[in-house]
């Protein structure tokens, strides 16, 4: 009864519009006072303390730092730079645009770990210049929500910044460096569709007569954005520093080219910046801390066994399970954000994941490329909206553009099934 009141004040509170951080608080409150009905004050005292435990934890210190970053490459003119150095290297024509839009994504994303920040920094620059070539507007909107999405995959990510606090035997580097070759397929397998979609519909029509930046002079120019990834991921792998103080070195570095190399920031830039950064980092925290409740909920009150044995002898077996799960975290994906997928389900998968001995590692790739997919999957898709509110389309104008990019992503995690090496060979060479 009360594993019940525990998931139907979740339901019910969220379905009230409460935030679904308050709703996990809420109803793991609520389990924990009724279960302790005898001494209802004392059990209570679990509630602040689990709230603290779920957010005191190091590797989470990364988490704002590195949304701190997206929100200063934003502001220092980076992705700009870098759309005119990728078209100098592709050059015009009908779908060069859109796949610009998605490689420079996937080069921001390592960095910084959010998708939003990466919509806003790519959709800024390349849904104005798509506009102008003459891409419409909800189509340019779905190839930068879509473009974004690699983001938590190409390390850093704070997808796996969490997962790796959530479960046991998950390295943060192990798991960076697990994302990094289905990232690059994730976006490959986003340019085949956008392109495609282009050049039937024949979109960018005005693109050929624009002008290509010359190729060295765009170079020079990017060069410092084109060195930050090298700086933040060569640094952990040579072991300067830990995945935690590589965001606060991203942020240095961020500033010193935005102030002193490219001149685009001042020190008043700083405060709407730390403001932003500050508001997107508490909600993010705040619903981990929240979350913490909920989960101790679920391990004390016994609600984790009977659901693992009851998924584990349904009959369907290992890959039947695995289709189960991934079906209802799609199903789940598209009205839940993705840090509160991992929140909410990754304590309730972990014992199916240890019964079948799959690799925790693979098992977190597999769960972000999923979360991925929802990033752009309407009807709640993060990036989704950040673009469609730069491009001033609703989310309904993307569908028809979005499906069959999320079938080119959907194949990409099917791959990943098919063949865990994806994920696990460059975490085992690295020696992770």
């Amino acid at each position: 009864m009360i594993a019940t009141l525990l998931f139907a004040v979740f339901i019910i509170t969220m379905l009230m519009g409460v935030p679904i951080g308050a709703s996990l608080g809420l109803a793991g409150a609520a389990a924990i006072a009724i279960a302790n009905r005898d001494t209802a004050w004392f059990g209570l005292l679990a509630v602040p303390q689990n709230f603290y435990a779920g957010l005191g934890k190091y590797p989470l210190l990364a988490i704002p730092m590195f949304v701190l970053v997206g929100s200063i490459f934003d502001r220092s003119g980076v992705a700009s730079r870098l759309v005119n150095f990728a078209i100098a290297l592709v050059g015009r024509g009908p779908g060069m645009l859109p796949l610009v839009a998605i490689c420079v994504a996937m080069f921001l994303g390592g960095i910084s770990g959010s998708g939003p920040a990466n919509a806003a920094a790519v959709g800024a620059v390349m849904i104005a210049a798509m506009n102008r070539a003459g891409y419409p507007a909800s189509y340019s909107a779905s190839v930068v929500g879509a473009a974004a999405a690699t983001d938590i995959l190409i390390p850093p990510s704070v997808a796996f910044i969490v997962y790796s606090v959530l479960v046991p035997g998950a390295s943060v580097p192990a798991l960076f460096a697990a994302g990094m070759i289905p990232g690059i397929l994730a976006g490959i397998a986003l340019i085949v569709p956008a392109v495609w979609m282009a050049r039937k519909h024949g979109m960018g029509a005005e693109e050929s007569k624009l002008p290509r930046p010359p190729l060295l002079k765009s170079f020079i120019e990017a060069i410092w954005g084109l060195a930050a990834p090298v700086l933040i991921l060569g640094g952990m792998r040579m072991g300067w520093f830990t995945p935690t103080e590589a965001a606060v070195v991203a942020v240095f570095y961020g500033l010193f080219v935005g102030m002193f190399i490219h001149r685009t920031m001042t020190l008043r830039d700083l405060f709407p910046i730390l403001k932003e950064s500050g508001e997107l980092s508490a909600v993010i925290l705040l619903v981990v801390s929240l979350a913490g409740i909920f989960a101790f909920s679920l391990s004390t009150l016994g609600v984790i066994d009977p659901i693992t044995n009851a998924i584990v002898h349904s009959g369907l077996g290992e890959y039947g399970v695995l289709t189960l799960l991934i079906l209802m975290l799609i199903t789940v994906g598209m009205f839940l954000d993705g840090v509160s997928i991992f929140l909410i389900f990754v304590p309730l998968l972990w014992p199916i994941v240890q019964h079948y001995h799959w690799d925790p590692v693979w098992f977190g790739v597999l769960l972000t490329l999923k979360v991925a997919l929802g990033q752009f999957t309407p009807p709640l898709a993060v990036n989704l909206m950040v673009s469609c509110r730069i491009a001033n389309v609703r989310m309904e104008q993307t569908v028809r553009w979005v499906g069959p990019m999320l079938l080119a992503m959907g194949l990409v995690m099917v791959a990943v099934i098919i063949w865990p090496q994806l994920a696990l060979w460059l975490p085992r060479v690295l020696g992770y």
